[in-house]
């Protein structure tokens, strides 16, 4: 997909690598970016500074997603991109409390869902149409310190995986995100002063939307801008015990430096 002339729509697109998105997206020559995130004032400063659209949405509400797409189809006759990129992070493993395992599963896989239950039959119907959604690597590894956040991200990549699988001969592209630690403050913190076992080897936002381009270019299902989580992946399919071993290693490398 090139994105000179496209109708883009990025989820999250205030903060992070949301923002980092919309700002490429317009250096491509999109025809409109439009900035859509919770924090409306967030959004609207990502639009002015990109020339864009800013649009205020809660994507754990089903009915504020298709009010929004509904009136961006309308206006912009289409959406040709539109990124699922919202995500949030929570912390602990069985015994988070169930709002918190609720939360994180309304924006990490709800988010997917609301959205793809507008956008596929618009886009079926037109033949043509293109979904990035963002998980994480935790969706195909995990993560450390974060039941919710691994299994939501597994399920963002499973739904991914299955809108490929019913909907790619019907016009409907799809690409799943995954990069590991990117440098936004859900890695480093508002002040950027918080540490991480991810940083070693973590990306800019610039970064992930570089691999973005050439992923939606070549319209890979996988984009991952941190290479080696291939690798990662591979060896989890090859050997699941011995990297299971190798995650509890981990585990208690990560626990001793940081007390995750």
């Amino acid at each position: 997909m090139k994105l000179a002339g496209a109708v883009v729509v990025v989820t999250g697109g205030a903060t992070g690598i949301g923002a980092g998105l919309c700002r490429r997206f317009a250096q491509e020559g999109a025809r409109v970016v439009v900035v859509a995130d919770r924090d409306a004032a967030g959004a609207a400063r990502v639009a002015e500074e990109i020339g864009g659209h800013a649009v205020a949405l809660d994507v754990a509400r089903s009915d504020d997603t298709a009010r929004v797409i509904d009136e961006l189809w309308r206006k912009y006759d289409g959406i040709d991109l539109f990124c699922s990129n919202a995500g949030i992070i929570s912390y602990g493993g069985p015994e988070a409390p169930d709002a918190d395992w609720q939360r994180i599963w309304d924006i990490n896989v709800m988010g997917h869902v609301y959205a793809a239950r507008v956008l596929v039959p618009l886009m079926t119907a037109r033949g043509s149409g293109y979904l990035l959604n963002t998980a994480s690597a935790a969706g195909l590894l995990s993560q450390i310190g974060s039941a919710p956040y691994a299994v939501t991200k597994h399920a963002a990549v499973a739904f991914a995986e299955w809108l490929s699988i019913t909907y790619g001969d019907k016009g409907v592209k799809v690409s799943c995100l995954c990069p590991q630690g990117v440098r936004t403050n859900m890695l480093v913190g508002e002040r950027g002063d918080r540490d991480s076992f991810l940083l070693a080897g973590s990306v800019s936002v610039e970064e992930v939307a570089q691999a973005v381009i050439a992923g939606l270019d070549a319209e890979d299902f996988l984009i991952l801008p941190h290479a080696e989580v291939r690798d990662f992946f591979q060896r989890k399919a090859t050997d699941y015990e011995r990297w299971i071993r190798g995650m509890r290693r981990l585990r208690d490398k990560v626990r001793e430096q940081f007390g995750l």
